[in-house]
Order: C-alpha cells, then structure tokens, then sequence
C-alpha cells in the first residue's frame, strides 16, 4: 500500500473542530505506528533533499510539527530548533503576529539559534491558510536563515496556503495533499 493510500485510512476527521463549520484533520492516530512515522520521514526527506539539496537546520512549529521534524533532523544529524507560540520560550526571543483560519496568533523564536545564511527546512504537521509557515519563515529570515523550503505531513490545497508561502521557497513538500 503506498504512503498517501496509508495517510487517508490512518487521518480522520474532526468535524467543527476548533470551531463549528471547520473539518479538522487529526493527524495523532499517525504517531501510533512507528513505521508510518518513518515512512512519512523518508519520504520527505528524499522529496525535500532531490528538489533542493543541502539542509543545515529543521525549524518545528509548535506543537504537531514537533513530532516529524524531530525525526528529520536526527535523520539527516542536523539542529533543529522550535518556533512557539508566545510565551513559551524562556529565553530572549523575536516574535511575528498573523492570522489563520479560524482567529490570530504570534509566534517566537529564540534569537540565538539560527546562523547567518543557514538554509532551513520549516516543517509543520498541515499547510492551511499558510499563516502560521508564513510567520515562520518571517522569523526565520529575520534571524538571518534562508528559507530552503517547507515540509508537511499533510496539506489542505483548498485553502490556498501554498500562495501565501510560495513567495519564501516554491519548494514545498507533503507526504499528502487533499483538494
């Protein structure tokens, strides 16, 4: 069976989550079964590696995106480094405020963990809206990274969110699409 045909069985859906008239796709039946989490590593890797070549860092966006990206930076034995939502971080950091689908957020980063010129890899667990990729790769070019790219376990290609990224990396990559 192949990686997509695996995601659609294990990815359900949520219906009016986090709000009413949102169909919420609930990604955490996936971390059940180890051999899925690596299959779905390995197959962004290999996508992300063949469309763009060299990856110095994985930048994981709170909190689902944790999960996988943790898994490509000790995969490919590179830093990764976590964009959070506000507050959460202890130490000195750099913000960005957005909106997304269903409200508005603000994401940090620390100001101390990107090199200068590193190319960086945003991974989260779904591209919606865009908005939150969107602040990361703002955080991200403000702490002097390029952004390589972004990878993500699934996409919501109705939404549109690959406009909204696009103008920071066209390099985009999911494991699945749904339209």
């Amino acid at each position: 069976m192949n990686l997509e045909k695996k995601l659609n069985e294990v990815i359900r859906n949520v219906p009016d989550f986090p709000k009413p008239g949102i169909m919420f796709k609930d990604i955490t039946p996936i971390f059940l079964d180890a051999e899925l989490c690596d299959e779905i590593t390995e197959n962004i890797i290999n996508t992300f590696l063949h469309n763009h070549g060299k990856i110095d860092a994985v930048c994981a966006i709170e909190s689902r995106g944790f999960f996988i990206g943790v898994l490509i930076a000790n995969k490919l034995r590179i830093p990764l480094f976590p964009v959070r939502k506000a507050g959460k971080l202890p130490a000195k950091t750099r913000s960005f405020s957005y909106d997304l689908e269903y409200g508005s957020a603000t994401l940090e980063i620390h100001t101390d963990v990107v090199k200068k010129g590193w190319n960086v890899m945003i991974h989260d667990d779904i591209l919606a809206t865009g908005g939150t990729a969107m602040a990361a790769a703002e955080l991200v070019k403000a702490e002097g990274g390029n952004v390589a790219g972004f990878s993500f376990i699934a996409t919501l290609d109705f939404l549109k969110g690959r406009d909204r990224i696009m103008p920071y990396s066209k390099n985009i990559v999911a494991a699945i699409e749904f339209t």
